[in-house]
């Protein structure tokens, strides 16, 4: 198994990071202020305004790190990629699956399984720990309808009567999740998912973590040959990693949500380090970011029971498993593709 790697985030405006031989230095007004040996990161993150050298970026293609640009706030810019990994074979044989309609809806299938059982598992959590609490039996009933939805999944069999689950499992499971926050209510109100731009505090929170996601899977999928570009769930568009997003479904509850939740309930993250803007969007402070990104790193590191595997893995390396499993899974070593189930 991969060994899991630390990713440097950037977040000081005005930072430079430069190539000092096989080190990373990050330079803020001329002064050194971290300098990091490149074997020991997996990939890098800049936000706002932070520039690099050209030398850097060629040494982190040739290492395999990646290197993503975000705006300050955590919306993607860019991404930079070095040679391209693995097996051209492989690849050829995910674009050929990729344009058969029956093959894209079975992996389809096994993403969602993943995502709406997970996200079934963060109601059944929640009620098991704070059973007596008010909407408990909301979410009693939203953890039933979830439960139905995954009885229909074998029974869809295109790709639009799969999305049509999908969606209607997310109105139930995003329906109560104003439920799941049990301190500073009054807050952090959620009422619906809302995207470019977050209208809420919650939705902030949820974004910016699902972007960190985003560039772990799309590290992950580079780093076993497959293109993240091509997908099956989601289908192709211009700009759109639609296999990592497709991978990314299963991981949404487990590794950004209860995160999100976690933040709030134990009170890391407070009113005070969010702003919204005239235009009605929700944006987080310097500070909140950073304790983010620390509680972020903090919960890769803690390590679970692969149900598939079965073995010891480190949460930040549940993608790159996956990830293994799908190529493994396209290149015919398993029959099919075992979702990440969260016990």
């Amino acid at each position: 198994m991969k060994k899991l790697l630390n990713t440097l985030y950037v977040t000081t405006q005005g930072a430079y990071l430069a190539r000092e031989g096989e080190t990373i230095l990050v330079r803020v007004e001329k002064e050194t202020r971290l300098q990091v040996p490149i074997h020991t990161l997996s990939g890098i993150v800049c936000f706002g305004r932070v520039s690099c050298s050209p030398f850097l970026l060629g040494l982190c293609a040739e290492r395999g790190v990646g290197f993503s640009m975000l705006t300050e706030n955590g919306r993607f810019l860019a991404r930079m990629q070095g040679p391209v990994c693995g097996n051209v074979l492989l690849r050829r044989q995910q674009y050929r699956w990729a344009d058969d309609q029956e093959r894209s809806a079975t992996l389809g299938r096994a993403f969602l399984v993943g995502k709406i059982a997970n996200s079934r598992t963060v109601l059944q959590r929640a009620l098991r720990d704070h059973a007596e609490k008010p909407g408990a039996e909301r979410m009693v009933d939203a953890s039933a309808r979830l439960r139905f939805s995954l009885e229909q999944l074998p029974v869809a069999s295109s790709l639009d009567a799969l999305r049509g689950l999908e969606g209607d499992a997310a109105g139930t499971y995003f329906g109560v999740f104003n439920h799941l926050i049990t301190n500073q209510k009054e807050e952090f109100q959620f009422h619906e998912r809302s995207r470019r731009p977050p209208l809420d505090k919650v939705n902030c929170l949820l974004s910016f973590l699902y972007t960190l996601l985003m560039h772990d899977i799309r590290s992950a999928l580079e780093s076993v040959g497959l293109d993240p570009a091509v997908g099956f769930l989601h289908r192709d568009r211009p700009g759109r990693a639609s296999l990592a997003l497709d991978l990314m479904e299963e991981f949404r509850p487990v590794l950004a949500d209860r995160l999100a939740l976690s933040l709030i309930n134990l009170g890391v993250v407070k009113k005070s380090g969010f702003r919204q803007a005239e235009t009605g969007g929700v944006t987080m402070d310097a500070d909140t970011r950073k304790a983010l990104l620390v509680a972020y790193q903090k919960r890769k590191q803690e390590e679970i029971n692969h149900p598939f595997l079965n073995e010891k893995v480190e949460i930040g390396l549940l993608p790159f498993a996956q990830s293994l499993l799908l190529a493994r899974h396209v290149r015919g070593d398993l029959d099919g593709y075992p979702p990440f189930i969260w016990r």
